[in-house]
């Protein structure tokens, strides 16, 4: 059981305290409700550019990784569809430096024309590496456009095309900072040799007096599927690809947590149905995979495999069905249930063993309605029957809720 102490201060930020004493260590964790589900479609990839940008400067801390660097700490950030993540390691005896940056940089940044230059620079040059300049680099743009039609989910973090972020004025950015980047939009979790009383105060002292509020914009549902979409495309790669996606539940949905566990036991490791099939037994694949996007919104099941020579795409496409179809109809033996419980028990212990990941996972938790998830997530999977295994991948994964992407090498025999 994870302690977890919880205060939520006038402006609406999330505070929450886990007191770990087996290291003189703490975590700060500020997380904001802010993705690339968060932006315009003219104008995405602006999550992502706002992530480079918070460690450029605030008022009183120009330069961020400085002042980090003189408490002994080490920090990063991520963005995804639904969230981005700011992360600072250091002494614990120094929790107030970050609390007091971390502050700074929500009310102060600086956003000087030169930092979005040199940021907006940066960011392009990542989309040219990641998305033009290597195989299957468009390969998200793809299946996001092709899976979604009106949800935010259809493009990808990194942005539609690098010229959202080539034209985007000083204004757009300043826009999307005072919309997203406010205390009633963020969860801060410090997570180590802590007292939580003395951090919930230091928290009011930091982040009390800042008063703007977030603006909620409402973000377009994505309609039902009811029919199949196929695309084709051929590219410059060294082999064949087949995407299969299927629209399924959001992240607090009992959908996820049983089709979390039906894709371990199509894909989780060797003894897997199509890594054992696909992989060892006829050896027509060199990847084969099943997972899910566990977005906050409803998001997708993707079944897939990068083919070996000789393989037909159309082959590999009513194979993997074939697979779908069998755990829909007979589910899941005791033995692979109870195995894909028990290793998903077993990822979760050992992955809050890491005091950054413990502080991350409850940050989640927060942002999508209630940290103490940490503790009572394993009791849904642990619930998950065999019958729900075959309802939710029979009604799923079905045709008519099915985009088919072929990406095909070109001019391969």
């Amino acid at each position: 059981m994870i302690d977890i102490c919880r205060h939520v201060l006038s402006n609406g930020l999330k505070v929450v305290v886990h007191r770990d004493t087996s290291s003189p260590l703490a975590v700060v964790n500020l997380q904001y409700a802010v993705g690339s589900r968060n932006e315009n479609p003219n104008r995405t990839g602006l999550a992502h550019l706002m992530e480079h940008l918070m460690f450029t400067g605030s008022k009183n801390a120009p330069d961020f990784d400085d002042v980090v660097q003189m408490a002994g700490g080490e920090n990063n950030a991520f963005t995804d569809e639904d969230i981005t993540n700011y992360y600072m390691t250091l002494p614990a005896c120094n929790v107030e430096t970050a609390l007091w940056i971390e502050a700074d940089r929500m009310h102060a940044l600086t956003l000087s024309d030169e930092s979005i230059e040199v940021q907006r620079k940066v960011v392009i040059e990542e989309f040219n590496q990641r998305c033009l300049n290597q195989p299957y680099g468009d390969l998200a743009h793809l299946k996001c456009a092709l899976a979604f039609k009106e949800h935010p989910y259809r493009w990808p973090v990194i942005g539609k095309e690098f010229s959202h972020i080539a034209d985007a004025s000083r204004e757009e950015i300043l826009d999307f900072y005072n919309t997203h980047y406010a205390p009633d939009n963020a969860v801060l979790v410090v997570a180590g040799n802590v007292d939580p009383e003395q951090i919930f105060a230091m928290s009011e002292k930091w982040f009390g007096d800042i008063n703007r509020k977030a603006k909620r914009i409402p973000i377009a549902a994505e309609p039902v599927q009811t029919a199949q979409r196929f695309l084709e495309v051929e590219r410059d790669v060294p082999a064949d690809t087949v995407q299969m996606m299927y629209h399924m539940g959001s992240r607090l949905s009992r959908d996820y947590y049983v089709m979390d566990i039906a894709t371990d036991i199509l894909a989780d490791g060797v003894s897997s149905r199509l890594e054992n099939r696909f992989l060892k037994r006829e050896a027509v694949v060199s990847e084969v995979n099943a997972a899910i996007s566990g977005n906050f919104d409803p998001g997708v099941i993707t079944l897939s495999a990068t083919l070996l020579p000789g393989t037909s795409l159309e082959y590999m496409t009513n194979a993997l069905r074939e697979e779908a179809n069998r755990l829909a109809s007979d589910g899941a033996t005791e033995y692979e249930l109870q195995k894909v419980k028990n290793r998903t028990e077993a990822v979760k212990v050992v992955s809050e063993i890491q005091l950054t990941n413990k502080a991350r996972n409850i940050a989640t938790y927060e942002t999508i309605g209630d940290a103490n998830l940490i503790n009572t997530e394993f009791d849904i999977y642990d619930s998950v029957t065999n019958d729900e295994i075959k309802e939710a991948m029979h009604r799923i994964v079905c045709e008519s809720n099915e985009s088919l992407l072929y990406y095909k090498a070109k001019n391969r025999k």
